[in-house]
């Protein structure tokens, strides 16, 4: 088995370690931070390598690497790691789930993290360090860019381009064509139209919620649900 290290200790360093182990090509060898982060010696029983001793424990001719953070300051922290790693001539994996329908033409990059569910249609390119969680669709000749994190659940249509370093929040629609300038935050729900340019947000009206003694929901309720 190729030997791993996890960069990272949160949340999404867990979820890499959940797949990585599940799916028996690599042995995790240890999970790594920044000295100033670590707040123990192991995690599920696997050491903690300070980033500054990494060449020291973890040499890059015996281990792969995978950068496994999150979206922080809009994926400016998890590029920032990747290059640190590049730049020390770490080779670095991608995880792809076997459960997902990815045209066979489709060109992934390294350090991706595609989770399940996604339909991947042809003639699209995903660049390097991109996070796809699970459940999306992304239609044909899509292009999209490094450092990227699209949630679940979103849609983007054919001939689509995303930009750079950009989030696509949960059940959020891209229309075919369009194209989506870098650092762009599309945050839940949103269903985008027309262009954006570098740096731009969108937000969707969220829902309103009632406590539970509104009588216009106490009638809603009853009227739906038999409710009294």
């Amino acid at each position: 088995m190729k030997k791993l290290f996890i960069f990272g200790t949160g949340v999404v360093a867990e979820v890499a370690h959940y797949h990585f182990s599940q799916d028996g090509e690599y042995e995790i060898k240890a999970f790594v931070d920044f000295r100033k982060y670590i707040k123990k010696k192991k995690k599920f029983g696997i050491d903690i390598v300070a980033f500054e001793k990494i060449e020291k424990y973890l040499p890059k001719k015996d281990c792969y690497g995978f950068v496994a953070l999150g979206y922080k300051e809009l994926n400016a922290v998890r590029k920032k790691v990747y290059g640190l790693l590049k730049r020390k001539k770490y080779k670095l994996v991608s995880y792809i789930s076997k459960k997902n329908s990815i045209s066979k033409n489709v060109k992934i990059g390294d350090n991706c993290f595609i989770l399940e569910n996604q339909i991947i249609h042809p003639f699209t390119s995903i660049g390097n360090n991109v996070t796809l969680w699970s459940g999306n669709i992304i239609g044909h000749h899509c292009k999209i860019e490094d450092h990227c994190f699209i949630t679940s659940g979103v849609v983007v249509g054919g001939n689509a381009k995303i930009g750079e370093g950009s989030f696509i929040g949960l059940n959020s629609s891209i229309k075919d064509g369009l194209k989506i300038g870098k650092n762009c935050a599309i945050l839940m729900a949103s269903a985008i139209s027309r262009n954006m340019s570098n740096g731009s947000s969108s937000i969707s009206k969220i829902s309103d919620i009632f406590e539970k003694e509104n009588k216009s929901m106490m009638l809603i309720k009853k009227k739906y649900f038999n409710i009294k």
